[in-house]
């Protein structure tokens, strides 16, 4: 890789998957357990002093990985790097992009030249094209018990298409989907809440008057003038602080740009729903009244998390993964009232939220192994190990002993000195590993329950409430709440998706729906923007040239190859 940047590490990104899970305490209570476990290991070594038993193999070797989503570098030297390195001989150098460059891989598949491995997420199918990534399922029959034993009967879903039934990648997302946190929705200060007695926040209207009211009484914070609402639309963050955030707040579902009807199959362009409409023209409302942040399309993301971390905030729409360094800065600055409520908000009262809905298990877009890498072997055993009990139980709770103890009861229990890092030190992860090579690795995900009975993650109820501020709390308390999830409908009165998510869906890429989809994405971003950034009495005229423009591009057929790849996921699935 000549022309991108090297990095020691994966940055753990909880990504837009967080926003991804639903609720259960046990194997039974998540939609997608695992299935029938595997019969043999791969790893055959004697267990160490730490009883890890890693890979029998532990020839040391440096195996490389392209990894989209990561944004900074970060050394491969934390305690859980060395353990991993230990058990299986292999170092990690993670290569990435700068700048987020959409012309990485692009420009990989132009030259031939390669990494070992490859996380490309929507271009995937590129390399598929191109020859690049190596179908791994008999390597998953002849040696890969873990990712059987972790997928079980969701090994279905890692398979490509129907015409191309193979398994090019694995791992990104967990397989059980529990649901304790609320993640990419709208976010209002603890402090206004409290200043305001707690009011009733249901609609973006409710939410507009909240920050107003706020806003007009401190109109500076900490010394710096007072922010209504802040995003981040500069860049890919578009997409998450933008166009998911009206998805929710319309009742869309998160399948990306679409919104799809699970029943039915059918799918539409969600920038042709009316709700959607509707919170874009509130936008424009809040730009002109002054409460939506001037800078919002234009600032860079250091600008952008140094405004959240300074407290002046009043409300946001990024998730956890994005703004949990600016909490955590918050709250070693004393300021942790700044920190965020995750409210339910919706465009009017009458819209049911989909936040809650269990996506279920999507599969598609993990870590693939490059045709080119001389150590394809190492690495589908590395990537196998990562899958493997002992590994979900390292990158999760880290080093017993050290970073959790086992009680009287036999549950696993951060000490005392990791819960406090983790809630208070923004740099926890970089120091400790915990954490930080899940995404976009194997792993079995929140609700998932091991031998022991303990949950292969750290997350639970109990855990996500313990880590609550005492702020946080008097929030959740005075609403009658105990976690946030809890504004929102419960998700077993919500359907699990039958098709998963839209947007990993496997697309051809030089078909007409990719086509589509890249040429409606660029200009969405844009044209929707500048309709934000307009006077409110020209919104309509500019809304209605969009569509317009939509229609030019083909909207319907996209709708209709869209609804043809939902209703094939499905039966494709249930083959």
């Amino acid at each position: 890789m000549k022309k991108m940047k090297f990095t020691a590490v994966l940055l753990s990104l909880v990504c837009v998957g967080s926003a991804f899970v639903g609720c259960g305490v046990d194997k039974s209570a998540t939609s997608n357990n695992t299935g029938e476990a595997a019969t043999e290991t791969v790893a055959e070594a004697a267990p160490d002093a730490d009883g890890f038993v890693g890979l029998a193999d532990r020839t040391p070797v440096t195996l490389t990985l392209f990894e989209k989503d990561l944004t900074e570098d970060v050394e491969f030297t934390d305690p859980i790097a060395k353990k991993i390195t230990e058990l299986t001989g292999v170092t990690l150098k993670v290569e990435h992009a700068v700048g987020g460059d959409e012309q990485a891989i692009p420009l990989m598949i132009a030259s031939g030249d390669y990494p070992d491995m490859i996380y490309a997420k929507g271009d995937t199918n590129k390399l598929i094209d191109a020859g690049a990534i190596i179908p791994l399922e008999d390597m998953i029959e002849e040696k890969g018990n873990n990712l059987k034993n972790l997928y079980g009967n969701m090994l279905q879903r890692l398979k490509f298409s129907q015409e191309d039934p193979s398994i090019y990648t694995v791992g990104c997302y967990g397989v059980s989907t529990a649901l304790w946190k609320s993640d990419g929705v709208m976010q209002i200060q603890n402090a206004v809440l409290k200043d305001q007695g707690y009011p009733e926040i249901r609609t973006i209207d409710q939410y507009e008057a909240a920050l107003q009211a706020y806003k007009d009484k401190y109109p500076q914070i900490e010394g710096q003038d007072t922010i209504g609402l802040c995003l981040m639309g500069s860049d890919w963050r578009w997409l998450i602080t933008v166009g998911n955030v009206a998805s929710a707040a319309a009742g869309i579902f998160d399948d990306g740009e679409w919104a799809i009807n699970d029943d039915t199959g059918e799918a539409k362009y969600k920038y042709l729903d009316p709700n959607v409409k509707e919170y874009m023209k509130w936008l424009c409302h809040m730009n002109d009244i002054g409460l939506l942040d001037p800078e919002s399309f234009t600032h860079q993301e250091d600008v952008y998390f140094a405004k959240l971390a300074s407290g002046r905030v009043l409300g946001s729409a990024t998730p956890d993964w994005g703004t949990n360094n600016a909490k955590q800065a918050l709250i070693s600055a004393g300021l942790e009232e700044r920190t965020m409520a995750a409210l339910n908000i919706t465009v009017n009262k009458d819209i049911e939220s989909q936040f809650s809905k269990d996506p279920g298990f999507s599969g598609g877009q993990g870590i693939a192994i490059c045709e080119s890498s001389e150590n394809k072997d190492k690495a589908f055993e590395f990537l196998d190990w990562m899958a493997s009990d002992e590994a979900q139980v390292l990158t999760n709770w880290g080093l017993e002993g050290q970073n959790y103890t086992v009680d009287e009861n036999g549950k696993r229990v951060l000490t005392d000195e990791m819960k406090k890092q983790k809630v208070e030190d923004k740099d926890f992860v970089k120091k400790t590993g915990i954490g930080k090579y899940l995404y976009p690795f194997p792993q079995r995900g929140d609700g998932a329950i091991d031998s022991t009975g303990n949950y292969y993650s750290t997350n639970s109820p109990e855990q996500v409430e313990a880590e609550f501020t005492a702020t946080e709390k008097e929030t959740l308390a005075k609403y009658g709440k105990k976690l946030w999830v809890d504004f929102f409908p419960a998700r077993e009165s919500l359907p699990v998706s039958k098709h998963g998510q839209a947007w990993q869906f496997s697309i051809p890429s030089d078909g007409d729906l990719a086509i589509f989809n890249k040429k409606s994405e660029d200009y969405i971003k844009q044209s929707v923007t500048q309709a934000i950034l307009g006077k409110p009495e020209d919104f309509d005229a500019a809304w209605d040239k969009i569509l317009a423009a939509l229609d030019a591009m083909g909207v319907q057929k996209a709708n209709e190859q869209m609804t043809q790849y939902t209703k094939d996921t499905i039966e494709f699935w249930n083959n």
